[in-house]
């Protein structure tokens, strides 16, 4: 077609699509329905995410020659399954003894055009650069008389991005696939950098993010295009597979604009609302992916486990998850009653099994050793293992996924039970700081017409319950003093001294440091979970276990 005529128009559907990671063939399946879908609705173009075909992140599946050869082999059963209209698709690439993060574009049943990712990331999360050789095709390809430029994520967030591409080319659009995990704030940061590569081209921008849950990441999806001054003017649904269309168009004056189906304000977003349906959609995938069909969980009257059993009543439903209180002689009648009444309100399987009785057993057995002491934390810490054995020993014999109740904070200085609370499979709120805990259950009862989470739960000062009268703050700061230690040292890398320099008490900044450092061992065993900051324990922090380094706060000298 001749691109210097006027009056062409181009249909573009961005796809943003839940992969099931190495699903190979039902991920093909899956974008091909889709791809009707897209086409049945009129669209002349089509774009799925990056890797869409085998999901992400692939990690060490990209050292198994197999692997991708199977890439290889449905990505030419995708084409030939797709020749109405145009496609374009991420997937993992072989070429002689390189694999590539590349990007197809199929016309009429054939790849026409292969662009391979050139930034490869390599901090945080990502480990593009051991698996994958940077990519030196020219990004430019001719779709329906249009000229766009392609790129695959990170091409486009470096300050010297799109090195392939050339803005003398005079693109009518630039087309970026993304898999873009979610963290707080990631929306706005986002967006500044779609608004920088749409100013630098002078064009509009379609921007094609995957969603779902995929271990502890999370993809948020808000698929996006823009103008060519870089202004949202339409945005996918957040953590849902969605679909949105635009037209870009040539007027006689040879003049591109991109003209949207459903135009959407650049409105602020509610980060509480974010986060929680981040943890939902990442437990739901976490849970459903692998195969379980239900999930236990340990009610204890408190906020952890209110907030991770709202959660995952919302995430697979109220009838797929089964609360069990197991009190001992600690627990108070007021917690003991909130369990039973959480678990009535989110329409729960419910069960009580009293620990006493086996931890007098316990106790008598262990006191058979020389030393044993039921005064110290080890005898506090055996119910926790006594009432992790009991959800273990239900998820054995029905088939239930447990699901841990720590939250970020209480895992960063190990205030928690190794073999104990621990336990389990997935760890829903391993990444959400105490703080962020009572603002989401706040968020949960203020978006219900009833309550859910009682409110004395919300309200009581947080207690283990493992000996009489415990509360969190005998061995710990308050909750905002402790998040904002752990939100420096963790996810902002700053030493003691720069602790102290933003106010922070010098006594408590030594003591969590010491804390945090000692317990990477107990993380380790840990389950994932889901990330919603922007450095979460897991794929982000890998420090060694054994590591004698520690940064305490040292007096300057004074001339």
């Amino acid at each position: 077609m001749d691109s210097s005529k006027g009056d062409i128009k181009l249909k573009i559907a961005l796809v943003q699509f839940n992969a099931k990671l190495g699903d190979l063939d039902g991920n093909r399946e899956a974008i091909v329905a889709l791809y009707k879908e897209a086409i049945n609705a009129g669209a002349d173009l089509v774009v799925l995410p990056e890797l869409a075909l085998c999901g992400y992140p692939p990690q060490d599946l990209l050292l198994k020659r197999h692997f991708l050869e199977d890439n290889i082999a449905e990505l030419a059963n995708l084409a030939a399954d797709c020749q109405e209209k145009a496609i374009i698709v991420g997937f993992a690439e072989i070429l002689g003894h390189n694999c590539y993060n590349s990007l197809a574009v199929i016309e009429e049943g054939r790849v026409v055009k292969i662009y391979r990712k050139h930034i490869l990331p390599n901090y945080g999360v990502f480990d593009e650069r051991r698996y994958f050789s940077r990519g030196q095709e020219n990004g430019t390809v001719e779709i329906g008389g249009f000229k766009f430029g392609l790129s695959i994520c990170e091409d486009i967030w470096e300050s010297d991005f799109l090195p392939t591409l050339s803005v003398e080319q005079n693109y009518d659009a630039i087309i970026n696939i993304s898999a873009s995990p979610f963290h707080m704030g990631k929306l706005q940061t986002r967006k500044e950098i779609l608004k920088r590569a749409a100013l630098k081209f002078d064009c509009p921008l379609c921007y094609c993010n995957i969603v779902g849950g995929q271990d502890e990441l999370v993809f948020d999806g808000r698929s996006i295009f823009t103008d060519k001054h870089g202004k949202l003017i339409s945005k996918a649904k957040q953590f849902e597979q969605d679909i949105i269309y635009a037209s870009l168009e040539r007027d006689d004056n040879n003049e591109t604009s991109l003209n949207v189906q459903r135009e959407e304000a650049d409105q602020a977003e509610n980060i509480i609302e974010e986060i929680y349906k981040a943890l939902v959609l990442g437990t739901r995938d976490y849970i459903r992916k692998n195969g379980f069909k239900k999930v236990i969980i340990g009610l204890s009257g408190g906020i952890d486990s209110a907030l991770v059993a709202a959660i995952a009543a919302d995430a697979i439903g109220s009838e797929n998850v089964v609360g069990v209180t197991m009190p001992s002689r600690f627990n108070s009648q007021e917690t003991r009653s909130d369990a039973e009444e959480l678990a009535n309100n989110l329409g729960l399987e419910f069960h009580t099994i009293p620990i006493s009785e086996p931890l007098e057993s316990f106790d008598k057995m262990l006191s058979i050793v020389d030393g044993w002491d039921k005064s110290t934390t080890a005898y506090e810490n055996l119910q926790a293992r006594i009432r992790g054995t009991m959800l273990m020993s239900l998820s054995n014999q029905f088939g239930y996924m447990v699901l841990t109740t720590g939250n970020k904070s209480e895992t960063a200085v190990g205030y928690s039970t190794l073999y104990g609370d621990t336990a389990g499979g997935f760890a829903v709120i391993k990444d959400v700081p105490k703080t962020i805990v009572y603002e989401l259950c706040k968020y949960i009862n203020d978006s219900r017409k009833t309550p859910a989470i009682p409110v004395s739960t919300i309200t009581r000062p947080p207690s283990a319950e493992l000996r009489e009268g415990q509360k969190d703050s005998d061995s710990l700061p308050d909750y905002e003093i402790l998040d904002a230690l752990i939100s420096g040292y963790v996810e902002q890398d700053l030493s003691a001294n720069e602790l102290a320099a933003s106010g922070a008490c010098v006594e408590d900044i030594n003591r969590i440091i010491k804390m945090i450092d000692h317990n990477e061992y107990k993380r380790r065993q840990s389950p994932p979970g889901v990330k919603i900051t922007p450095k979460a324990f897991g794929l982000d922090r890998r420090l060694p276990i054994t590591n004698a380094y520690l940064t305490q706060y040292k007096e300057e000298k004074k001339d």
